[in-house]
């Protein structure tokens, strides 16, 4: 599929806002409600756009505590066997194959530093883990909601 200038402003505006009326995303890229419309079906029935969600402020929630761990796996663990595992933990907020000595590494986030050890230690548990090195959070200085030019 093809996505013209006009398709990535769209998706840059729905990434900001992904509540943003088809008629307020057109005043912006000079289209009409129905022709933003037309183009959003188009990138969702492509794939392109695959849904559209809240996002929430861990702090509101209490999981103010995060951190980033190395996964050291056994053998010949597959990306997918890690992702099957890290979807079974609530606390993984996001999971990734990497380059470098580690083989995956996972964002977690949890409500207080017990937690995070508990959730750790259950990761930990997993049948192929053989060892794991944890980096604890102390702010966060930039977070993108997703891809894109800057709709300015």
């Amino acid at each position: 599929m093809q996505i013209d200038a006009v398709d990535q402003r769209i998706i840059a505006l729905l990434v900001a806002d992904a509540r943003a009326s088809y008629a307020d995303i057109g005043s912006r890229v000079s289209l009409s409600a129905p022709a933003v419309k037309r183009r959003v079906d188009r990138l969702r029935s492509a794939g392109v756009i695959r849904g559209f969600t809240a996002v929430v402020d861990p702090a509101a929630v209490g999981w103010t505590t995060e951190a980033f761990v190395e996964l050291f796996c056994a053998g010949r663990t597959t990306p997918a066997q890690i992702g099957v595992a890290a979807r079974r933990h609530p606390e993984v907020v996001g999971a990734y194959t990497v380059s470098g000595e580690a083989d995956a590494l996972v964002h977690l986030r949890a409500a207080d530093i017990a937690h995070l050890e508990e959730a750790l230690e259950r990761l930990r548990a997993e049948s192929f883990v053989t060892s794991t090195r944890s980096t604890i959070v102390l702010s966060r200085l930039v977070e993108s909601p997703g891809v894109g030019p800057s709709t300015g």
